[in-house]
Order: C-alpha cells, then structure tokens, then sequence
C-alpha cells in the first residue's frame, strides 16, 4: 500500500477487484489524490487514446473543445484499469511508452504531459494465454505484473462465507430491508453452492433473501430454491467452463458487461464490437491450430483466403508461422 509499486490483480469476476484496488489507494500514500476506475472493454476502439489521454480541440471531427482524459484526471492519484485483458493491441502499444517513459500526449498535442499517477490494473483474463495467442504485448505485461495479487474464487474461500453473509444482511437492513438471520442449515447450504458469480452472486442472493421474504429466519429450503432458481452458468475462466456452451458464456458475460454501467446503457456500437471481440480470438485460434498457415485456417474458418488476410489486417492479428 505504501509505495507507488504497478499492481496486477487477476481473478474471476465477482471476486472483488476493483474492492482490493480502492483498499491500495484509499489506505496507500496516495489517498488524498483521486481514484479515477475505467474499464477498458467498455471503451469503443476510436475512443480508447482519447479516454486515457485526452484530446485537443480539433483533433477529430466532433473534438469542438479540450477534452482531459483520464491520466490526467488521476494526476496524483491512482489509474485503475479494469478489465486491461480486453485493451486494443494499439492502445497497449501507448500505455507501454507511458510506462517506459513517464509521459504522454494528448490526441492532437504536441507537447510532453508528465504523469503522476499509480497505475493498478485488473483483469479476469489469462494475459499468458493472451500473450500466446497475440493479443497482449509480453512487455506491457511485465510492466504490469510487478506486483501480482490473485483475488481466489469464492468456492476456495467458503469459511468465509458467513462473515460475507452477515455483512451484506448488515448492509440490506442499512439501506431499508427488512433484519434477517440464517440458520446454520442455511449457512450449510450456501457452502455447498459453487459460486460461479462468486462474491457478486452472494451478495445479489443475499439482497433477495432480505427483500422478497417475509421471514426474519431464513432457512436452507428458503436458500436451497433461491439458487435453483437463479443459478447462472460458470464464468469464461473457471476449469469446469468446458463444458458451457459458448452462448452460456456470452450470456453470463454480457449480464456482468451490462451490470458494470449500473442505470446507464453502454456506449453505442455494442453489436459491433461484440462480434470484433468474438472474432478475434476465433481467428487468432484457428491460425495457432493451422501453424499459422492462412490457406488452411481459412479452409477451418469456411472463410474466403482473401476474406481471412483482410480480417487478419483489420484485427492487427500477428501471424507467426511455424513448422508442423
């Protein structure tokens, strides 16, 4: 907490990331300074240089005044980036000189901005599968991870989930809801759960026992039919994902995309960039299947050859060939 050491914190989502990033700053020597929190898989492609490091006016069509961008919102504070797995290789590219050197440019600047801030990021990715499939820069990550903290699932913690409980039952009766306990056949019951969606999923079960049960006394049926009726697919990173089927997958990732905006929409294009994450890392997996030989990953995709090298350009998809 007390140094200006770049954090990386990994863990599934739900597990409480962005909570561990606030504790650094927030008890670290930067806590007079602001906390500015972005989520880099919430940021339209065309828009990522301009979010973190501004722009001038004029420097695109509809730039009608300075805009500041977020390291400069978060001068002499602390930067957290969530979500960093999904950044645009271009945008790693600009982050990994602001790391190097210190500095940075607006969009349209010509002048050298200094900055001060701590930088945290976060992510539910593998970046080490990522690197391997080309899609996040090995030197970006070595920048990143000089101090890594992985935040356990809640199915490795589970002696913690009756303190958790009780906390978010203190939390429900603070905002309005009605006081409730929980049997020890209830606490049972919830140790037996999985927790796909991990400590965001307790919490949501938690405000629903307090909300939508007259009880003060929930029992362990109460519990047993809550989960069985809201129980949700695993998420993208745990082992038994395997078995999902990849619209489980999408569902469950774009319930926790939606839920991050909380009463506001996301911005506008979402169906595109949909499509261009998913396409990617379908692209980039046929081409590692095939040794990078584009003939035959187009034949495996069904995809015209010419199709398959124009997509590879307009991904930045790097193509490293190698012997079978």
């Amino acid at each position: 907490m007390h140094t200006d050491l770049t954090v990386l914190i990994t863990g599934e989502s739900g597990t409480g990331k962005e909570l561990v990033a606030r504790a650094l700053h927030d008890y670290g020597q930067r806590r007079k300074g602001p906390f500015i929190a972005i989520n880099m898989a919430a940021i339209p492609r065309e828009l990522i240089e301009s979010e973190l490091f501004g722009h001038e006016k004029g420097a695109f069509t509809g730039a009608a005044q300075r805009s500041v961008g977020r390291f400069e919102q978060a001068d002499g504070g602390t930067l957290f980036l969530d979500e960093i797995g999904d950044m645009l290789m271009e945008a790693q590219t600009r982050l990994l000189r602001v790391l190097q050197e210190g500095e940075y440019m607006t969009v349209g600047g010509r002048v050298p901005i200094k900055t001060d801030v701590r930088i945290i990021a976060a992510t539910n990715k593998s970046l080490e599968n990522q690197i391997a499939l080309g899609l996040f820069r090995e030197d970006l990550y070595y920048r990143l991870n000089v101090v890594p903290l992985r935040m356990p699932p809640l199915r490795e913690r589970l002696e913690d989930v009756p303190d958790l409980v009780r906390h978010f039952l203190k939390l429900a009766e603070k905002s309005g809801l009605p006081s409730k306990t929980l049997t020890q056949e209830a606490f049972d019951r919830l140790k037996r759960h999985t927790w796909p969606g991990n400590v965001r999923e307790l919490e949501n079960l938690v405000r629903r026992l307090s909300a939508l049960y007259s009880q003060e006394l929930i029992s362990a049926d109460i519990v047993d039919n809550e989960l069985s009726t809201h129980s949700s697919p695993p998420p993208l990173d745990t082992p038994q994902s395997g078995t999902a089927k990849l619209n489980e997958w999408m569902e469950a990732y774009l319930t926790d995309y939606f839920g991050g905006f909380g009463d506001q929409l996301p911005p506008p294009g979402l169906y595109d960039r949909v499509l261009r994450d998913v396409e990617a890392p379908l692209i980039t997996a046929a081409l590692t299947a095939t040794r990078g030989n584009q003939i035959k990953a187009a034949e495996l995709l069904g995809l015209n050859r010419n199709t398959l090298r124009k997509k590879v350009r307009e991904q930045k998809i790097r193509v490293v060939r190698s012997p079978a």
